[in-house]
């Protein structure tokens, strides 16, 4: 008998991996946490029926949330990574060896702990000693920050069920009020393509770009995600995501990355227009 896993992108789309074998599942007190094992694909993370990593493409995801940030203010030194339990984001930032601090503010524990067993890829950076791992609700978390961090990443699951709060206006104005008078944040900003995703995403853009100075999207392809199509947000209260980086810098740095580099950075933040006019309608 074949085993499937398969996530619906849309009430009629639907995307599937043949499974080898189910090598974690519990219901947590926040979501149901799946990990699975694909020949295709490698390992893969699912919470809530819904793709979060697989081994195969997760440098994607992790490196274009990380090494973007990290490139246009090379002197970022303390972070706040809001989720991000796999470990992927924080590996990536720990490829700088001007990162002090990385507080890590995951909601369920339960998906640290698996990782950490099945998906070492990803989670093994976990036990570094600049990795604080706080297992809290990000949205309280923040509350409590001012003038703190250098970078916020909200590595995030999808704007509903437990990271329904991380898409709301008063979240990114506590986020705002967490970060030096330099500072940066990125979050996953879902993805354009399909109707119901791409309102949840304008819904964010709204409130990022009411509370941030500099608001910018860029996008990336993940080939396990709902149309493979996805973005990211880059808000700053002084730095630009393109104009006046010392690209040349990042590059002199010599770290190893299988999907970002300077020039993908560049064109990453030309959108196609379907992508601008949706974001123009909430600006």
């Amino acid at each position: 008998m074949e085993l499937w896993f398969s996530e619906m992108h849309t009430p009629s789309v639907k995307f599937s991996i043949k499974v080898d074998k189910q090598l974690f599942s519990e219901q947590s007190e926040f979501q149901r946490v799946d990990i699975f094992e694909s020949q295709e694909f490698g390992r893969f993370l699912i919470l809530d029926g819904c793709m979060m990593l697989t081994e195969k493409d997760e440098f994607i995801y992790h490196e274009m949330i990380s090494h973007v940030p990290m490139c246009v203010n090379p002197n970022i030194k303390k972070v706040l990574l809001i989720g991000g339990g796999d470990g992927g984001t924080a590996r990536e930032l720990l490829k700088y060896e001007t990162i002090e601090t990385i507080d890590l503010v995951e909601i369920d524990e339960v998906v640290i702990n698996a990782c950490k067993k099945f998906i070492p890829q990803t989670s093994a950076c976990l036990d570094n000693p600049k990795v604080k791992i706080y297992i809290e609700d990000g949205l309280k978390f923040i509350r409590h920050c001012a003038d703190a961090y250098d970078l916020i990443i909200v590595d995030s699951t999808d704007p509903f069920g437990p990271g329904e709060g991380l898409f709301t206006k008063e979240f990114y104005g506590n986020c705002f009020n967490a970060l030096h008078e330099d500072g940066i944040m990125v979050n996953q900003h879902e993805n354009p393509f399909y109707r119901k995703d791409s309102i949840a995403m304008q819904r964010a853009h709204k409130r990022i770009v009411s509370s941030f100075p500099i608001s910018r999207c860029y996008q990336l392809h993940i080939p396990t995600y709902p149309s493979g199509h996805w973005l990211f947000g880059f808000a700053s209260k002084k730095f630009h995501p393109i104009h006046g980086v010392d690209f040349n810098q990042w590059k002199s740095l010599g770290i190893r990355t299988k999907y970002y580099n300077v020039h993908l950075h560049r064109g990453a933040f030309a959108l196609p227009n379907y992508v601008e006019n949706l974001l123009r309608e909430v600006e």
